[in-house]
């Protein structure tokens, strides 16, 4: 009996080693977290293409966005990819006029991650995207709907800083999005689309810059998580700006977010 103890404890620690490797982390870990958001607000929507007037009004959106830890940089850069959809509806002061809008916009970044104190983490980095709407009045018999499309590179830049509240976890969030430099398409003053078929639309395709083209995009967010599920509300303040070819254009929302979020952990078995 005495044997068969001292057996036991001599191959004690090799089974507590071979657990601990079959459990092992990724060095550095690779959290990867996924967000499901929908959202409700106010737009404010300017196009002298389709009229001088400002139209104001709500807006729903989506927001789907995933983030997770690559290997590049000894696993300090992670890739982030984001959806985002809206459709709008907004009126002229007069009431007499109303616009129709839809949005869709993907975007890819890469961002460096520091952490300078415990908890907090500063990230920033590139993003490319590509946007694609339109904008509809139902007023107007010539040129009644606008087509929007863009091309940007842009830089990006968050913080997130984690803590509890009487043992509830909760994290806060935020992230901004500049654009830099892209390309856009933009009708010339007083262009029809049947002269843009016409001719095509090359001549169109303009270069896009904070000179002309000045736009910004901050997400602000609040993480709790109530048993399993981690809840997310937000604030998105997404501002699009356009001036050139004589003409201007704006859309500047306010949307209020919720929805929940994902987190995993990829491990790694050894042998």
């Amino acid at each position: 009996m005495n044997a068969k103890l001292l057996y036991f404890l001599l191959l004690l620690p090799a089974i507590v080693w071979a657990e601990d490797v079959a459990l092992e982390p990724v060095q550095k870990r690779s959290p990867s977290a996924r967000s499901v958001l929908l959202g409700f607000g106010k737009t404010n929507q300017l196009d002298t293409y389709l009229s001088p007037m400002e139209y104001t009004g709500w807006q729903v959106s989506f927001l789907l966005q995933s983030e997770r830890m690559t290997h590049l940089a000894d696993r300090h850069i992670s890739f982030q990819s984001t959806f985002h959809g809206a459709f709008s509806s907004a009126d002229n002061p007069a009431g007499t006029a109303n616009y129709l809008g839809g949005r869709l916009a993907y975007d890819a970044a890469w961002h460096y991650h520091y952490s300078p104190l415990p908890r907090l983490d500063l990230k920033g980095g590139a993003m490319v995207g590509a946007d694609i709407g339109f904008l509809y009045n139902d007023r107007n018999g010539n040129n009644p709907a606008q087509g929007r499309f863009a091309l940007d590179v842009s830089l990006s830049a968050g913080a997130s800083y984690s803590f509890s509240i009487k043992k509830l976890p909760i994290g806060v969030g935020y992230q901004a999005d500049l654009p830099m430099v892209g390309m856009m398409f933009c009708p010339d003053f007083g262009e029809s689309y049947y002269e843009i078929s016409k001719r095509g639309v090359g001549h169109n395709l303009l270069c896009a810059h904070p000179g002309n083209a000045l736009s910004l995009r901050q997400l602000l967010t609040l993480d709790f998580r109530l048993r399993r599920i981690t809840l997310r509300i937000g604030y998105l303040c997404d501002i699009r700006q356009q001036n050139a070819n004589n003409l201007k254009y704006h859309d500047v929302s306010h949307s209020f977010m919720f929805g929940f979020v994902r987190h995993f952990q990829l491990m790694k078995r050894t042998p």
